[in-house]
């Protein structure tokens, strides 16, 4: 049996971040302005970063996957977890599974991988990889009826699971058949919402969830903080208010592509340069960079209004 070392007070305590990952201008990983992004996120009062499809890990070579890992695990405080993401090739995930040996991260996620695959196979890949990583790692649930509630339940029963993102978009997310069978075989401390500040609301107040990802809590760390402790505060109203100042550029990940747009949106925010987007992703164009530029102004401002608030 593994044993996680993130419990389900840690998951609770922090909106979970999802960075970008900035590269410069040659496509290189930039040590520099990865450092000033988890500096801002971590100044915000974040403690929780992972790094998977905003941070486009699904791209990564496996031949810059350990010095990616070591500039994480180096520009990240103390008390900050850093979770990063393997596969979402059965064969890629076991070879970064021995890279992972040499580091201290509390788990890894493993992407989702749709084409190619099937729920049994998934379902024996993760315990594969958990026997080859020696420990339990965070179960990405994105596309609907992916893997079998029972089967979800046999893999958390088994200690292979450290938590489960949950990221199933729905029309109405009040609304999930899915995920009430999934959380009534297995504990909900453990289950986080995975679709950012839009249903968090929804998730924590009328599920039950443990905690939420973000993408935007990278633009306003602050302002997401705020957020969760509101819920936690059954502050609804204020947590609502919250939510809505997220909207303008959520709506605009929606309709443009939300990858893209968060990795400009840290630039456009002025919090670090983070480069051209890793192809198989294309850049955008000026009429979505000036939206963006307008969406992160608004929000920015919102946040620096509650920072002067609590001061």
């Amino acid at each position: 049996m593994w044993t996680s070392a993130i419990t389900p007070e840690l998951i609770a305590n922090s909106v979970i971040a999802v960075p970008p990952l900035a590269r410069d201008s040659h496509r290189k990983i930039s040590s520099s302005e990865n450092a000033k992004i988890i500096r801002s996120i971590e100044t915000g009062g974040v403690s929780t970063l992972l790094y998977g499809g905003n941070a486009v890990f699904y791209h990564l070579r496996l031949s810059e996957f350990a010095n990616v890992l070591s500039m994480l695990a180096q520009s990240a405080a103390p008390n900050t977890w850093i979770v990063p993401s393997v596969g979402p090739t059965y064969g890629i995930m076991m070879d970064q599974a021995d890279v992972l040996k040499d580091f201290d991260f509390p788990t890894v996620m493993i992407l989702p991988q749709k084409e190619i695959a099937d729920e049994v196979g998934i379902a024996t890949g993760v315990r594969h990889f958990v026997e080859q990583y020696g420990k339990p790692i965070v179960l990405y649930i994105k596309h609907d009826r992916w893997l079998a509630p029972s089967l979800v339940a046999s893999l958390v029963r088994d200690g292979l699971v450290s938590w489960i993102k949950y990221a199933v978009v729905r029309d109405d997310q009040s609304v999930d058949p899915y995920l009430r069978e999934i959380m009534s075989v297995v504990p909900a401390n453990i289950m986080v919402s995975g679709i950012g500040e839009q249903p968090a609301i929804i998730h924590l107040r009328d599920f039950e969830v443990g905690c939420f990802t973000s993408g935007c809590v990278c633009v306003a760390p602050e302002r997401s903080m705020s957020m969760l402790r509101a819920i936690r505060a059954r502050d609804f109203e204020t947590a609502e208010s919250i939510r809505k100042s997220f909207m303008p550029l959520e709506d605009l990940r929606n309709s443009i592509q939300p990858i893209r747009v968060l990795h400009h949106a840290v630039a456009a925010a002025g919090i670090a340069e983070t480069g051209p987007m890793q192809p198989l992703l294309g850049e955008l164009n000026e009429s979505q960079k000036s939206a963006i530029q307008h969406a992160v102004h608004a929000l920015r401002s919102s946040e620096r209004a509650t920072m002067s608030n609590i001061l």
